[in-house]
């Protein structure tokens, strides 16, 4: 019977090690647990990031407005009626213009 109580004993002690010092442990457990959670902050992220996309597309495809504000942030459009103003600070040096005139020589 003693025999018996000790390889139970060990075999206890063994599983405990196998629980709270291996590789596949405990810490194994709380290190998988911590990269849910940082996955999930990550999903969240995305689905809103995923959300403002899917509205600026439908704004892109059924309103002129969305597509006039990008033409005109994105590619410096100015409208028909309009009439563009550009100010030039003092500081600011004026372009150099090119040292010799270019012309096109006819064939």
């Amino acid at each position: 019977m003693r025999i018996f109580a000790a390889i139970l004993g060990i075999a206890v002690v063994l599983l405990q090690y196998r629980v709270w010092v291996s590789d596949h442990g405990v810490r194994e457990v709380s290190r998988l647990s911590a990269a849910v959670e940082a996955q999930a902050a990550a999903n969240v992220e995305q689905r809103e990031r995923n959300r403002q996309l899917v509205a600026e597309v439908n704004d892109l495809k059924g309103g002129l407005t969305a597509l006039e504000e990008r033409a005109r942030s994105e590619l410096g459009m100015v409208g028909n009626s309009e009439t563009f103003y550009q100010v030039v600070t003092a500081g600011t040096p004026a372009p150099a213009a090119p040292a010799t005139a270019i012309t096109a020589r006819a064939q």
